[in-house]
């Protein structure tokens, strides 16, 4: 029989790994709940042609994209906000505005996979819809600062920018959006000679040359330079103005904003406003990110929307916590083990191990039969804290004998007061 792995890009979590996840998720929805975000749940495989829309050439061309059964071209979801534009244009097309909802699940892109880069991955996806105000704007960098504080991450830093302000210089400079979004899906990369090798203008090429060189350690100051940088180029300098406000807000809220880059960009095609990362030293990829699309409801067919929203990979914040050797901050639960002394006594037993689980004790029952011995020593190798010993003798006194495994010491304890014992 051959023996058979994961597809290449996909992984197995194992306990450890998953309980990780699993807090990073828990912390994300906590994060939610604060600011007023409501779950929704969208579908996995979604068509083709949305999730293509203004998804950028390089997320286009790693989608898992196929035929269904009704030789429909469907695709997995390489992101949310496609799904949640979907739904602003549908189910919630008349909810009051603003409207605040979280996504939380796998979504998949055909990367080469690396540390921290997988084809199958996990996001929480925070998305603002119906204002075009910078408070809107500010509100999911600073969830962003929320969770990575409620995790227990150290030295994160975000590197803010605004894709208005290269295409308000190319717009004015008349070029089209199908080139513009080649040059920002450049850029992106950085690779700067490749994006401006797209620019037939002499004067827009000084510009945007000269805006790889703004950059200042006050990022303030890098914002002030943008607007001198741009001046007479009215879209562009309305955007670092915009920034500017963002700025403020954020950095009011006391959010560690590193960095401001002139000539930041993201892959995505659908961004027009304020984009933004977060880092950690120890990581050189983004552990989220997200910016302003105002127009990607629009082109699902919903009235002009403005909508903001930001991305986590909460493999990466996992990965990240790893890293920084940063603990889940959750209080340990007591384990225990029931195990009864001989084979007539497996009824009682159980019903003792159901009362625990009901008083919200994790609890275990040896299910494989082994001697009293052997089943005291696989509790212990696993970190079970207690055995509850379930004799003849001591059922007759209304007790179980509970074994603390780590003191090697037991005591008897009454039926009636066993899940309060534990638990104290």
């Amino acid at each position: 029989m051959p023996t058979f792995q994961t597809v290449r890009g996909m992984r197995d979590l194992l306990a450890e790994d998953a309980e990780m996840l699993n807090f990073v998720i828990s912390k994300a929805r906590e994060t939610a709940k604060l600011y007023g975000y409501r779950e929704v749940i969208t579908p996995v495989i979604e068509p083709y042609e949305l999730l293509s829309a203004k998804s950028g050439e390089e997320i286009r061309s790693r989608m898992f994209t196929f035929k269904d059964l009704g030789n429909r071209t469907v695709a997995l979801r390489p992101e949310f906000t496609a799904s949640i534009a979907r739904l602003a244009t549908t189910a919630l097309k008349n909810e009051p505005k603003p409207l605040r909802t979280l996504s939380v699940g796998s979504v998949y892109r055909y990367d080469e996979p690396q540390r921290g880069r997988y084809r199958e991955f996990y996001q929480s996806d925070f998305e603002i819809i119906g204002t075009s105000n910078p408070e809107a704007d500010a509100e999911i960098i600073l969830l962003t600062d929320r969770l990575m504080r409620a995790v227990g991450l150290r030295n994160y830093a975000f590197k803010l920018g605004h894709v208005g302000v290269i295409r308000g210089i190319l717009s004015q400079e008349n070029v089209d959006e199908k080139a513009q979004n080649a040059i920002l899906q450049r850029m992106d990369k950085k690779e700067f000679d490749e994006a401006f090798k797209l620019v037939e203008s002499e004067e827009c090429l000084k510009t945007l040359r000269g805006s790889l060189e703004l950059k200042s350690d006050d990022v303030f100051e890098t914002v002030e330079r943008i607007q001198s940088h741009v001046e007479g180029y009215s879209k562009a300098a309305s955007s670092a103005e915009d920034l500017k406000k963002i700025l403020k807000l954020v950095t009011e809220g006391e959010c560690p904003v590193a960095t401001v880059e002139p000539a930041f960009a993201r892959g995505l095609e659908y961004y027009t406003g304020m984009i933004f990362e977060v880092y950690i030293p120890e990581l050189d990829i983004a552990l989220g990110g997200g910016g302003r699309y105002d127009k990607l409801i629009e082109v699902f067919g919903g009235e002009p929307t403005p909508a903001t929203g930001v991305a986590h990979g909460l493999d990466r914040i996992a990965l990240a916590m790893q890293m920084q050797k940063t603990a889940p901050s959750t209080k340990p639960e007591k384990r225990v083990v029931v195990v009864p002394v001989k084979e007539e006594l497996r009824g009682e037993a159980l019903r003792i191990a159901q009362k625990l689980r009901e008083a919200g004790i994790p609890t275990e029952f040896e299910v494989m039969g082994r001697k009293m011995a052997k089943a005291l020593e696989d509790a212990d190798r696993r970190k079970v804290d207690y055995a509850i010993i379930v004799g003849e003798r001591e059922l007759k006194q209304g007790a179980v004998m509970v074994r603390n495994l780590a003191k090697r010491e037991q005591i008897l304890v009454e039926i009636a007061k066993l899940a309060e014992k534990v638990q104290s």
